[in-house]
């Protein structure tokens, strides 16, 4: 097996690039982390890396909308980074964006890749108010390689624009049909649900995470790598005393962990081209 090396792009506000990169090196991989501007100037060797992830946070203070103005550099960017970046996601590589990258990705169009322009958004919550808090998701049938294996996940949103529309039923169907729908905000029971708050934004058919067709990019509004440690569950405290009483041992790992641990074994065994034209200057 090889090893793998993921880059995390930080840098014109976003903020939660240490606890991206915290959770792939838990997960096995070599991490580095570098600013945006490198990336938007043609200074970084995508072929170097076989997962890249943009973190949460506030690219560009969410001007023009969330996700939307880094959306316009990066399409917009020296040497055609959105059709690189397609080209990586080609060459078997993988691409993580969570909550301002999911925004990010979508406004890209590379979320959910029907065809190169822009097919959905992701706008305002209908509480009208910025949500946080630990939500249930039921995982859905799809070819996402992150979740393979999972049926169930519990984890924290932290957004104010996490509602997802599309342009027309057409592609709401789509979304459906292709399978790239791969999260669902759900209720106590695992079931998904429009019900405030357990669905914190509205998003109709509780869409909480979304693929490509390749099931290498993966998009998702809750933030997994808040959840790598037992502890950092809301309840911990709770189930270590239930734990104790019943004499078993709490879990270390949090549930956020096992999406990364699946991206990066998978890349260890799966070959990858080395064709990405984006070179170091």
């Amino acid at each position: 097996m090889r090893e793998v090396n993921a880059l995390i792009i930080t840098g014109y506000g976003i903020n939660c690039e240490k606890e991206m990169a915290a959770a792939c090196e838990m997960a096995g991989a070599r991490t580095t982390i570098l600013h945006a501007h490198l990336l938007l100037k043609g200074r970084i060797a995508l072929e170097d890396y076989q997962l890249l992830g943009f973190p949460g946070g506030f690219s560009f203070g969410d001007e023009l909308g969330a996700g939307k103005a880094f959306a316009n550099r990066l399409t917009y960017a020296e040497g055609k980074l959105k059709e690189q970046l397609r080209e990586y996601v080609d060459n078997g590589n993988c691409i993580l964006g969570i909550c301002n990258g999911f925004q990010l990705l979508v406004k890209l169009g590379l979320l959910p890749g029907l065809g190169n322009a822009q097919t959905l958004s992701l706008t305002g919550n209908d509480s009208g108010r910025f949500e946080s808090r630990w939500v249930n998701h039921t995982v859905t049938a799809s070819p996402c390689i992150f979740t393979q294996g999972i049926d169930q996940l519990y984890l924290p949103v932290r957004h104010g624009e996490g509602k997802l529309i599309a342009k027309d039923e057409e592609t709401q169907q789509a979304l459906e049909k292709g399978n790239h729908i791969v999260l669902k905000y759900a209720d106590n029971k695992g079931l998904p649900t429009q019900r405030y708050p357990e669905n914190p934004n509205g998003s109709p058919n509780a869409i909480a995470g979304l693929c490509d067709t390749t099931g290498r990019i993966l998009g998702m509004m809750a933030h997994p790598e808040a959840a790598l440690l037992y502890t950092n569950h809301p309840q911990w405290l709770r189930h270590k005393e239930q734990a104790n009483r019943n004499r078993r041992p709490l879990p270390k790992e949090g549930p956020g962990l096992i999406l990364f641990k699946n991206a990066i074994e998978h890349l260890k065994i799966s070959p990858c081209k080395q064709s990405i034209t984006s070179s170091l200057a």
